[in-house]
């Protein structure tokens, strides 16, 4: 939306994210809608007339983090009188006029559905006024606009393939700061994920809140398969089509993706996988609990049982696959007894790796109008640090099992530790870490695994 205002030529632009992936591939397109009116973005926040944070909402730590960060720049602000503040994303929608009137931390409120408006919002402010909008959209996707890579290390990208969430589940904030699910047209993916390889990139994850309910069919996302006439359900295209065209685009492109339903994971998405070689054999399988009446609570839409078969399914037909999952322990009511069932499903499951919290409580969230929150504080550290130790062991033991073994790894970037090592990913998403000797950033190279650490592979490149 070019409006070619003056007072928007000069103005530099500085985004930091926070929060999943979702919101770093929001803050490209955000930053590409920028571009196109002529603010550029910048590196630091020094160089910067503009700074959007775009944030996150689903745990009250991560919101605490962002209050204490936009105090910080309001007191900028008193040094440099034309810095404009912007907050973005999930704590926008959900925080609205407290954080642009009540506390005055911002001068710009955008919801992860307004970004087109960002330069009328701009020219608001320009005028004098304080500018918000956070209305949510049953049809806005960014399907069309070619994001502007951020921070890119040139070989991995996003692409966002649906937005919003139908699930509901009750301790999730994520439907109502995002929206009712939608699909983006599969042509703009596949066109995307071809600029993105004729541009050098070398790895794609596909992304959304739920990437298996993924559904578009000839009129637009529509999301009820059962309710499509049999003309549009030829028409159709689910999460299984889509990775099969993302994945023909080349054979050097890898794909991922991120984040898989135990409701709606399919035998055809993993016979996908299966079908090639380029689809790296990794799942993201969200648990959450291992009790059933804790997941019946938190309205995941299936049960222990079903979580189990699932996970046997996948590795039935990929042994080799990787899964990783999220654990929430305290989750309202929750015993000790429950809580050894999650125990025992991580055992039972032996992930890969895990992303661990325990239960924080969303205002508007289904738990909060429901339940009490009543598991203390103390009680849902100890238990985390429960699921922690646990999780340690079987990384631990399962990094330890690959040992000399060798794994196709592409190179993303130089190791943190040290200059002289790349470090990459195996087609299960496990850290390697290897000398440089002649490699170069994105390529290919088999590594022989000669050690390894609770969260990497450690090795020597042999091809």
């Amino acid at each position: 939306m070019e409006i070619g205002l003056s007072p928007l030529d000069t103005k530099k632009l500085y985004i930091e994210s926070y929060g999943c992936a979702m919101n770093f591939a929001d803050s490209e397109v955000v930053a590409s809608i920028m571009a196109e009116n002529g603010i550029h973005n910048v590196a630091t926040e020094e160089e910067a007339d503009i700074i959007f944070i775009n944030t996150c909402s689903i745990r009250d730590n991560a919101e605490q983090r962002i209050r204490h960060r936009l105090k910080a720049l309001r007191h900028n602000k008193k040094q440099n009188k034309e810095l404009t503040i912007g907050i973005l994303g999930c704590m926008a929608e959900r925080l609205k006029k407290q954080l642009l009137e009540e506390e005055k931390l911002v001068d710009i409120v955008a919801g992860p559905d307004a970004y087109r408006e960002l330069p009328i919002l701009l020219s608001e402010v320009y005028d004098g006024r304080k500018a918000m909008n956070v209305i949510l959209s049953l049809e806005e996707t960014y399907g069309e606009i070619q994001p502007t890579r951020l921070n890119s290390n040139g070989v991995t990208a996003f692409i966002s393939i649906t937005r919003g969430c139908d699930n509901m589940c009750s301790f999730c904030v994520v439907p109502f700061t995002r929206g009712r699910e939608r699909s983006r047209d599969p042509e703009s993916i596949v066109k995307e994920a071809q600029q993105l390889i004729e541009s050098g990139y070398k790895e794609v994850t596909l992304l959304g809140q739920n990437v298996d309910s993924y559904l578009w069919y000839g009129g637009g996302p529509k999301k009820d398969f059962k309710k499509l006439t049999e003309e549009e359900k030829a028409q159709s295209v689910n999460f299984a089509d889509l990775l099969d065209m993302v994945a023909k685009v080349s054979p050097e492109l890898r794909v991922r993706f991120s984040t898989s339903h135990p409701k709606d994971i399919t035998d055809e998405v993993l016979y996908t996988m299966l079908k090639h070689e380029n689809i790296c054999k990794y799942i993201h399988l969200p648990a959450q609990s291992g009790n059933s009446r804790i997941l019946d609570k938190m309205n995941r839409t299936y049960d222990r049982d079903w979580y189990d078969g699932k996970l046997k399914r996948i590795r039935e037909l990929m042994p080799d696959c990787g899964v990783s999952s999220d654990i929430i322990t305290g989750f309202c009511s929750e015993t000790e007894e429950e809580h050894e069932d999650t125990l025992d499903l991580m055992r039972a499951s032996n992930f890969d790796f895990s992303y661990m919290y325990f239960y924080s409580e969303r205002p508007g969230t289904l738990a909060a109008r429901k339940f009490e929150d009543d598991v203390p504080e103390e009680v849902k550290k100890r238990r985390l640090s429960e699921v922690i130790e646990i999780q340690n062991e079987l990384s631990k033991r399962k990094n330890k099992a690959r040992e000399g073994q060798t794994f196709r790894v592409l190179i993303e970037k130089e190791s943190k530790r040290n200059k002289d090592e790349w470090m990459g990913r195996t087609d299960q998403n496990i850290t390697c870490i290897f000398p440089k000797s002649n490699y170069k950033r994105g390529e290919y190279v088999e590594v022989r695994i000669d050690r390894s650490t609770t969260t990497s592979l450690i090795g020597v490149g042999v091809s």
